[in-house]
């Protein structure tokens, strides 16, 4: 199997699909009907454009029903929630800590029932505050606590998981939990705080210790309409498992995956400027919020000449959201576009994205959109599409090629009209290279 490749050249992680990703397997036609979707037209936009002398032409005859290309393409996209049990794991530790024996868990406050915050200033660079939260002084939060809270703070929001340095998301879901800030109100700070560290725990050695950190503003207010920073404790309406990060996990809508701690334990307010971050030391960016980008799912790996080829893939929405992703197929035999590192000038064709489903997976209860989740109606809706921080599912069905081998190439357009990889190419600052997948077509017969 061959690896698709950046701009560059340089083979990247396999994509979802082909990372042993857990699909929903569902009929052709019940997918279809789940988006809304009664006809071919809504998956064809490829009008009058061509790449690099191959004309792609509509098909003639649209049929009020699916391709058997595109419906067979359909039956292999995975859910759009991701069940928690099925996130990718890149957890820190050795041993991984979601792996202690139960006993061990209770004792260093893994479970639910022994779980403590402790909420504290700075002793080096202390921010003022009138009531730290300490387990010596049996003011620190427990579960209990956190969930008195969460009668009346809760709450919920999309957010697909991705990993800086890693080329797919690792899962996406519905989160839920307390903003941090409400229990950093809780300590009475007073002045001299501009920053907020918190630590997950792993395994009492501080070799190991894992770190993250936000601004003071970030946290206490949530600007550009984003969500809250959370104290998590559910993940698609289930308690957050060992694994996801229980009892309670930080989740940072727009961030990384780093930003978002596991097993978080300790939160530490300072009047530092600068960022404690473990990532700083890997010399990654650790303020660059969710690119946008796209990736394909099934892409047949030989076909016959003249035979149209069904082509599906996913998107994650990132902080500048997403307009358009755009397809480009381009014969090897051919020289690419010169000076132009990012095709910016070659023939791209727009694919659809596919409109919200109505059936979400993940194993939601009822499977339905919980009540008063960020960004979604009464009626379990999203109130916009493609939502940001997330992720959509696009399809495109190409015409027949001539035989000869191909390099196919998707990419993004955000909404400010910015194409995949920019405006930040940068591979420290979290994954957009345009994917690159070989497609060989056969001659017929």
């Amino acid at each position: 199997m061959k690896l698709p490749r950046d701009v560059s050249g340089r083979q990247l992680g396999l994509a979802p699909a082909k990372l042993g990703y857990s699909f929903t397997m569902i009929a052709p036609q019940s997918f279809l009907s789940e988006h809304d979707l009664v006809s071919r037209r809504s998956f064809l936009r490829l009008g009058a454009a061509g790449a690099a002398g191959i004309a792609f032409q509509p098909i003639a005859t649209l049929a009020e029903t699916p391709s058997p290309e595109l419906a067979g393409a359909f039956a292999r996209l995975e859910s759009f929630l991701t069940p928690p049990g099925q996130f990718r794991d890149v957890s820190r530790g050795k041993p991984l800590p979601h792996s202690l024996p139960e006993e061990k868990k209770r004792e260093v406050g893994l479970t639910r029932e022994s779980w403590k915050l402790e909420v504290i200033s700075d002793p080096d660079h202390p921010a003022r505050i009138r009531q730290p939260l300490t387990k010596a002084a049996g003011t620190a939060l427990d579960f209990s606590g956190l969930m008195q809270l969460a009668e009346t703070r809760a709450v919920r929001f999309l957010k697909v998981m991705t990993c800086l340095n890693i080329g797919c998301p690792l899962g996406t879901g519905i989160w839920e939990g307390v903003p941090l800030r409400e229990i950093i109100w809780r300590t009475e700070p007073r002045e001299d705080l501009r920053r907020v560290f918190y630590y997950g725990y792993h395994n009492d050695d501080p070799k190991q210790m894992f770190r993250s950190s936000l601004p003071i503003g970030r946290v206490l207010e949530d600007y550009h309409g984003l969500p809250p920073v959370i104290l998590c404790y559910k993940l698609n309406g289930e308690w957050l498992s060992p694994q996801r990060g229980g009892p309670v996990r930080i989740v940072v809508p727009e961030a990384y995956g780093f930003k978002s701690i596991k097993w978080v334990t300790r939160v530490v307010l300072t009047n530092l400027a600068h960022a404690n971050d473990t990532y700083a030391d890997a010399n990654n960016d650790i303020d660059s919020p969710l690119k946008t980008f796209a990736a394909t799912l099934s892409v047949p790996t030989e076909v016959k000449a003249g035979e149209p080829i069904p082509i599906t893939g996913y998107a994650q929405v990132g902080i500048s959201g997403l307009s358009k992703v755009q397809v480009w197929v381009h014969p090897d035999a051919q020289a690419l576009p010169s000076q132009d590192r990012y095709f910016t000038t070659a023939p791209w064709t727009d694919a659809q994205i596919l409109p919200p489903p109505k059936r979400w997976g993940g194993n939601l209860p009822g499977d339905s959109i919980p009540p008063n989740t960020l960004g979604f109606d009464s009626q379990g809706r999203p109130r916009t599409w493609p939502m940001r921080l997330s992720k959509v599912h696009w399809a495109v069905l190409l015409p027949g090629l001539p035989a000869g081998k191909y390099t196919l190439r998707s990419r993004t357009i955000d909404e400010n009209g910015n194409a995949q990889p920019m405006p930040r190419p940068f591979r420290k600052s979290g994954h957009a290279e345009i994917e690159q997948v070989s497609l060989v077509v056969k001659p017929a017969g």
